[in-house]
C-alpha cells in the first residue's frame, strides 16, 4: 500500500471512531446546562430548535452554564406542581462571566436543560450579577438526589452524597 493510500485509510477509519470522541465522556448523572437563544443564520451544526413560547426558536448547543459552574443549590416545589425548581448559586469566576453574558443578551431566550431534556425557559430581562440562576419546574426527585451526591446544598460545607 502506498503512503497516501495507507494516510486514507487510516484516516477513513478514524472518522468512524472519532465522532464518539469528540462529543466528550458520558454525562454527569445530573448534568445541567443552559443555552442562550442563537440566530436563524448560526451555523446549522451549531445550534437545536426548540418551541419556546409559541415559537421555534434556535439555541445555541454549547452552553453558556454547566454542572462543573455549580458551587450550590437549593431546590424547592414548583409553583405550577411540574416537579422541583431549583435555585442554583454560580461559583465566584462564572458569576462574573455569567454577568457579562447576561448583559449583553438582554430579550434573549435562555433554556435549561437537565440530563439532556429541555425543562425550563425564561427570557433575559436585565444584567444577572448576583450569581444565581433559577430552574423554576421540571426537576425530578430522583435528579434532585442525583445533584446532591455532585454539590452541595446551599448552607453545606459538600454533597451530601449517597443515602444508605
Amino acid at each position: 500500500m502506498t503512503l497516501p493510500r495507507l494516510a486514507a485509510t487510516a484516516l477513513l477509519a478514524l472518522s468512524a471512531v472519532l465522532p464518539l470522541h469528540a462529543s466528550g465522556k458520558k454525562g454527569d448523572p445530573s448534568g445541567i446546562s443552559f443555552h442562550l437563544q442563537g440566530d436563524t443564520t448560526d451555523n446549522p451544526k451549531m445550534i437545536f430548535t426548540q418551541a419556546t413560547n409559541g415559537k421555534v426558536l434556535p439555541y445555541r448547543r454549547l452552553p453558556e452554564i454547566v454542572t462543573k459552574d455549580i458551587a450550590s443549590f437549593s431546590p424547592f416545589p414548583s409553583k405550577d406542581g411540574d416537579g422541583y425548581g431549583i435555585v442554583l448559586q454560580l461559583k465566584p469566576a462564572v458569576k462574573n462571566r455569567w454577568s457579562a453574558v447576561t448583559a449583553s443578551s438582554i430579550d434573549r431566550w435562555l433554556v435549561a436543560m437537565v440530563n439532556g431534556r429541555v425543562v425550563d425557559a425564561v427570557l433575559i430581562d436585565k444584567q444577572i450579577d448576583d450569581g444565581q440562576i433559577v430552574i423554576w419546574k421540571g426537576i425530578g426527585e430522583a435528579e434532585i438526589a442525583a445533584f446532591d451526591e455532585m454539590v452541595p446544598r446551599m448552607g453545606e460545607e459538600k454533597p451530601r452524597g449517597k443515602k444508605k
